[in-house]
């Protein structure tokens, strides 16, 4: 068994070994974790802000194409072919929404929404039902002129025409969306 003289070399030998030797610094550092991003509220807010006022309800450039009460739209540069293809039904719709009983600046917003929904989706082809107005004060279209005047103003928006009978009519309007 060991005795206390022993213990007291053993300390003796560890001390005369450690004698120049100089502890090391050691940093424990704190494991780092990482903060989420900040959502910049603000800043959605206001960009959706924009997008509604983006889209006035007067907007109507020279060339556009309507011909009597029919909606009918196509972008500067693109070839009339394109608006005949979709006055056909070339292109098979996609999605669609419905504005019936929406006010003038809901319906603003649901279409700003849903055309920006349908580019992230790569949605080519939508059709927008906005009513004949049978329903509204005076018996009027409102939406279907308002409509027609957002759609131009939309990037997104190469061509645009009155939906086919069986497809809605002068009640609906056919959009062709760049993908």
């Amino acid at each position: 068994m060991a005795t206390h003289a022993d213990d007291q070399d053993d300390s003796g030998l560890f001390q005369e070994a450690v004698k120049g030797a100089r502890p090391i610094q050691v940093n424990r550092a704190q494991p780092q974790i990482k903060k989420p991003r900040p959502i910049p509220r603000q800043l959605i807010r206001d960009e959706r802000q924009a997008l509604r006022d983006s889209l006035s309800d007067d907007y109507i450039p020279a060339h556009e194409l309507e011909s009597g009460e029919e909606l009918l739209y196509l972008r500067e540069g693109q070839s009339p072919m394109v608006l005949s293809k979709l006055r056909r039904g070339h292109w098979v719709v996609q999605a669609q929404i419905d504005l019936h009983g929406l006010i003038s600046d809901e319906a603003r917003q649901y279409v700003t929404d849903f055309i920006a929904d349908c580019k992230k989706r790569g949605i080519r082809c939508v059709r927008i039902v906005h009513g004949k107005g049978l329903g509204s004060k005076n018996r009027e279209p409102v939406l279907k002129h308002k409509l027609r005047s957002w759609l131009m103003q939309k990037d997104e928006v190469i061509a645009y025409a009155q939906a086919k009978p069986s497809d809605g009519g002068s009640g609906a309007v056919l959009v062709l969306l760049k993908t």
